[in-house]
């Protein structure tokens, strides 16, 4: 390709990374990249993601990649609205980073040896909803900013601790913070966590194919596929209190071949709303779990969700994330 694929990202440390990565892999193949910033709602904000709305991080790059200003826009995964673009294709979603969410606290503390009354700063009511039921005592403090102001809270004694996605602290190279990795049995990740998605113009076909052909990753794809269909059967956006993790596994089939199946986690906090976020009654999680074909992640998330709203999660319809 002799054109150069003008890629838009958003200017933080972070998505400057998440950006590298996809420019790298495409360079590699011989094609000619230019990254371009753009700035977005998000960025101009300090207020909560919760006031701001879905797609405060994502709109502004939707819309220059519409315009023609950039050939190809990439996002977290996690930020983009349920609904599709009907302007955009997602033509790629490369591998994922290890999708969990890593805490970072003072004087090397894991979560359970933290205090009671000890200070958490989140911006995630999905995080808060799932840490507040743990029932450790803990006081959630909603906090806005980029990794290394959230870290410097910690750093200063502001806060006992922070928690974060593991995959941008790996993507930044600041992996040597996090005093642990939170298992998913405690706090089950954010829809889509850990992972990209590339989008390029729905006509842009040959902008399309060599995304897929380079930079997309079918697992990946599958598993993300089926988390964000959960997300929307509920109704809820990206700041609601629901978390998702799929996992590519290996089954036997009928005739004892080995096959890959998709293993779907969920969880929804039906009783949490953002003013119980520091300190309240006590969080009841719903949880449950379905196996599916891998090529069928969009029906296995709508049925999963179909169970976690007959155990209860009704209240979710309308929230944000």
């Amino acid at each position: 390709m002799s054109r150069t694929i003008r890629i838009g990202t958003r200017g933080s440390a972070l998505a400057l990374a998440q950006t590298g990565t996809v420019a790298a892999q495409l360079e590699a193949a011989g094609a000619k990249v230019e990254i371009v910033t753009v700035v977005t709602p998000g960025d101009r904000s300090s207020a909560p993601i919760a006031e701001i709305g879905v797609g405060v991080f994502t709109s502004a790059l939707r819309d220059a990649l519409a315009a023609g200003e950039v050939d190809v826009a990439i996002h977290s995964y996690k930020d983009l609205p349920t609904a599709p673009d009907p302007r955009l294709s997602l033509a790629a979603v490369p591998p994922r980073q290890d999708p969990r969410d890593a805490l970072v606290a003072r004087d090397s503390l894991t979560l359970g040896e933290l205090p009671a009354g000890s200070r958490v700063g989140t911006g995630s009511p999905r995080r808060a909803a799932q840490i507040q039921a743990l029932g450790l005592g803990l006081v959630i403090v909603p906090i806005r900013g980029n990794v290394d102001t959230r870290i410097r809270k910690v750093h200063d004694g502001e806060l006992d601790g922070i928690v974060l996605a593991r995959a941008g602290l790996a993507r930044l190279g600041r992996l040597d913070v996090i005093t642990e990795v939170l298992d998913p049995i405690q706090v089950l990740p954010a829809p889509a966590q850990g992972a990209l998605a590339v989008e390029c113009r729905v006509e842009d076909v040959d902008t399309e194919h060599l995304l897929q052909s380079i930079v997309d990753d079918a697992a990946t794809r599958a598993a993300v596929a089926a988390e964000r269909a959960l997300l929307a059967a509920l109704e809820a956006g990206c700041q609601a209190p629901v978390g998702a993790l799929a996992d590519v596994v290996e089954d036997l089939d009928g005739c004892d071949q080995v096959v890959h199946r998709l293993s779907l986690r969920g969880v929804a906090a039906a009783n949490w709303t953002a003013g119980s976020q520091a300190e309240g009654p006590a969080v009841d999680l719903i949880r449950a779990s379905a196996t599916g074909d891998l090529t069928e992640g969009e029906q296995l998330g709508r049925a999963l969700a179909a169970e976690l709203l007959e155990l209860g999660a009704g209240a979710l319809a309308g929230d944000e994330q």
